[in-house]
Parts: structure tokens; sequence; C-alpha cells
């Protein structure tokens, strides 16, 4: 079976390649020095390509900036350009040439300001490195011409975006979410058009990915509308580039401040909603936001953010919206500082439409398994492939999705394609009343009852029938065993260990 990442063909190669000339340097710093220069070929690919074309059948606006800024073309002054960095990229000076290149851009493109990395120049970074970076990277999509170089850039830099999260670990989640999880959610939501947001948008790859959806069922690059924010300077730089390089026309906020307490997009409704937050943050500022107007459902604890981002997310929806939202699995079951009645308010409010447990170890910044949380601000409508969905109150659909994935290496797995066809179709199925059924160990479909049975615990394994599967099939007898062996060994060193307390206070003379 295929994985997320088959048709990748000469992005590993690539990175390889790369990877070996950073020599000493960190993965967390050498990141923004190959994602700068793949950046930097790919608009200045796009403007050249399009430079040689006016030259040959309009010369006459081939220097006009407007003939370019209606293709939607970044302008990339003469000094600026690949080839000009090509051809210096032996001299002990292309460093500096290249922060000049950026900056020469940055102010030719208002968009772009203070986006680009700037840094090239300094003395710790080897200028001979540079210039082989420069010609590894020169390699791609020669000859280019528009969509396609584009997109084979796009797919490089995405590719890396992936290889640099992995060598990071636990930072690299921070920026970055596995393309086979983004991929099962977007299958999921199925965003054609409309308003598409993520709150905390890490480099872009939920919004890539929607636009890859929309492109791959015959719609069109501006089809959807992007809007995100991100609190990490950083990271929203990374993912400005990430969408400027596909061409993808977005609106992505930013300040320190982040999400919760300076919203920059407080007066707008969103279609679909995509988020990967940060896991159980401890130090989101909770207490300053007690009596805010998003918190419907309760107000979320100040030790942990889960509840927040959850209700945040629904009230950013329109009337009809859906949302897809990577969660810690404590937030399916947790019963402190108020959640469990958060969880119970949002079941009866008839806000949750879908729970899927994941496997472990699909995550770079955390090895512990995770969920996913469909959310649908009105069950009883809304439309999916050109047809009317059902009315689903009453109803949520668990999906238990733990046995599927494949390693990729020693620590990471991934989808591959047909576990997500067979995720998503579930719930495409169930959604619509077309097709579906209960498959024990897999998805089921429960009413309110059963969740109220329950205690309101959203865990799939509780209502699928995969309990029983959790002991690695090992026979009941043979668990026993085990367990009552373990059992009589505590029990013996208590026994052991009581007898020396006794002996010892024997010893004790008491005046």
């Amino acid at each position: 079976m295929a994985n997320a990442d088959s048709e990748l063909g000469f992005e590993a190669s690539l990175f390889k390649a790369a990877d070996k000339l950073r020599g000493s340097m960190e993965p967390s710093d050498y990141k923004h020095v190959a994602l700068g220069l793949i950046f930097l070929r790919h608009i200045s690919g796009t403007f050249e390509a399009k430079h040689e074309s006016l030259l040959a059948d309009y010369p006459e606006e081939a220097e006009d900036r407007d003939a370019y800024l209606a293709e939607n073309i970044f302008w990339v002054p003469q000094d600026a350009r690949w080839s000009h960095l090509q051809a210096n990229a032996k001299q002990p000076s292309i460093g500096k040439l290249i922060d000049e290149a950026m900056m020469a851009i940055e102010k030719a493109n208002p968009i772009l300001k203070g986006v680009l990395p700037k840094d090239f120049g300094r003395p710790a970074l080897s200028a001979v490195m540079l210039g082989e970076l420069i010609d590894l990277i020169s390699g791609i999509a020669l000859g280019e011409k528009s969509n396609t170089a584009s997109d084979l850039l796009g797919r490089v830099y995405e590719y890396f975006l992936g290889q640099f999260a992995g060598s990071e670990g636990k930072r690299g989640g921070e920026f970055y979410t596995p393309r086979s999880v983004v991929r099962t959610m977007v299958e999921m939501l199925e965003p054609y058009k409309g308003r598409i947001y993520d709150p905390c948008c890490g480099s872009g790859g939920m919004f890539v990915q929607s636009e890859k959806f929309v492109a791959a069922h015959g719609g069109k690059l501006g089809d959807i509308a992007i809007y995100g924010q991100e609190m990490n300077y950083t990271t929203w730089r990374l993912a400005k580039m990430n969408l400027a390089v596909r061409g993808i026309d977005a609106d992505i906020k930013w300040n320190t401040e982040g999400t919760f307490h300076k919203n920059e997009l407080a007066d707008l409704r969103f279609d679909f909603i995509l988020a990967n937050p940060p896991f159980n943050i401890s130090d989101w500022g909770g207490d300053r936001l007690r009596e805010d107007a998003r918190w419907k459902y309760g107000i979320p604890p100040a030790g942990n953010a889960n509840y927040a981002w959850l209700q945040h997310i629904l009230h950013q929806l329109s009337p009809t919206g859906t949302a897809g939202v990577v969660l810690a699995n404590g937030s399916m079951s947790s019963t402190q500082s108020g959640e469990g009645d958060m969880r119970k308010a949002l079941i009866e409010g008839e806000v949750v439409d879908c729970m899927i447990a994941l496997p472990g170890q699909l995550f770079y910044s955390t090895q512990i398994p995770a969920c996913l949380w469909f959310l649908a601000k009105d069950k009883s409508n809304g439309l999916a492939r050109g047809k009317k969905l059902r009315d689903r109150r009453g109803e949520v659909l668990f999906i238990d999705a733990r046995k599927l994935g494949v390693m990729v290496d020693r620590t990471r797995k991934e989808f591959t394609d047909a576990d997500m066809a067979q995720i998503a179709e579930t719930y495409h199925a169930w959604r619509l009343g077309e097709g579906y059924a209960d498959i024990p160990g897999f998805c089921k479909s429960a009413s309110l009852d059963e969740i109220r049975a329950h205690g309101h615990v959203l865990t799939p394994g509780r209502y699928v029938g995969a309990e029983a599967a959790e002991e690695d099939d090992v026979p009941f007898i043979d668990r026993f065993t085990a367990l009552q062996e373990k059992l009589n060994e505590q029990f013996a060193r208590a026994d052991a260990l009581t007898a020396t307390i006794r002996a010892r206070l024997a010893g004790v003379m008491v005046e």
C-alpha cells in the first residue's frame, strides 16, 4: 500500500544532499537558509520565465511591473534574480548578495515585507556552503513553465518543511502537522468553496492541502478564501513563504498576543476550520478571559486550553460551518476543572459530529496518540458533494483508527492513501445516509442515550467494540495468569517488608 508521500521522487535525494551541506549547523537554523533559498528560486524562476516570454513577444513590456502583477507574479529586481546569484555563487560575498536580494524583493513587493530571511551574510554562515546550496537548488525545475515549476518547487518546499520538522522533534511539531493527518481532515471536510480558517496556522499546511483538494476535484485557485493567524513570528514567515511558493493568496495575521487575546479575525465567520492547536497548553492566559463571549459551553480552565480552542473554533464557524480539530486524547474523557461538564454541553448542544482516535507516532511533536474532533454548527443542515446532508442530531459517529497507518521510519507512522479513503468515505456515507453501516472495531454511530450511558466520554474505543482488542490479542487466561503472578510477587514483598519492620521494632527498648 502506498503511503501519503509515495508520489515523491527526487525530493528525498535532494534533501539528503542539502542536509549534508549544513555540516554542524542546527536544523532549526539551517531550515531558514534552505527554505529561504528555495523560495527565492521559486519567485525568481517564475519571474524570469515570464520575462523571457515577454522579451520574445512583447519586449516593450519586459520591464513593466504591471505585466507581472497582472498574473500574480512577484516583481524581482535585476540584482535579486536567481541568474545573478547563481553567476556569483562562488564569490566570498554571496551571503551579502543574497541578503541584498531578499531586501530588494521585499521592497518591491510590500506583501512580503518582514517575511524573508535576511541573515545570509553573517560570519558564521559558510559562503562555500551557500554557493553549493545555490548550485543544488539551481537544478530544480530547469526551463520551468509557470504552473508545473511552481508545483514542483512547492513540493520541494513542503517536503523540506516536513523533514526539518522531523529533525527538530517537539519544536518541529509547532510549525508542521504531518501531511497524512492534514489530508485526512481535508478529505473529510471537503472544502470545495467558501472561507477556510486556521486560528493557529503554523507553516500553512492545512491551506496547501485544501487548495490541492480543490484542484484535484476540478476547482480552481481562488475557489476558497484563506484566513489564518499565527503567534510565532518565525512560523508566520514560513507560512507566508509556503503559500507564496504555491501561488496561494491568503490573509494570514500575526501578533504576539495570539488568537485568544487578540483575535484579528473576530468579525468573520468561516465555512471550514482546520486546526492543530498546541496540546494541553497551560499558559494561555485563560484567567484574563473568564467573561469572554466565546465560552458558550462553559469557562475553560486556566490550566488547559483544549476546550478554549474548541469553543473559539465553534464561535468562528458560519451557521452551517464544519471544523476538524486535532487535540490530545485527554480531551475526550477528562473531567478535571469542569472539562467533563463542557464536553457534556457540547454533546447535548448537538455540535459534536464525529470523533476519531488516531494511532500513536503520527506526530513529530509527541509520541502519544491524539484524536480528531469534527464539529458542525448545525447538524440538521449543510451540503456535501452537491447533496443535502441528513439530519444527524441525536447521533455522533465514532471511528477507531488506531490500527491504521504504516511505519515510515523507526519512530514515525503515516496513514496510507487507503487508510485516508476508508476514514473519509465512512464519514461521508454517515453524513449523507448512503451506504453507511457500523463496523465492529472500527466505526459506530452512537445515540445520545448511549453517550450519556458512558458519562459523555467520547473515546471511540468505548463505542466501536475495540476495547477487547487493545491487549495485543493476548488470551484472557494468559493475561490473568501474568497479573496473578505479579500480584503474588507484590504480596510476598509486602510480607517481607512487614516482617523486617516488626523485627526492628522488637529491638527498640522503650523506657
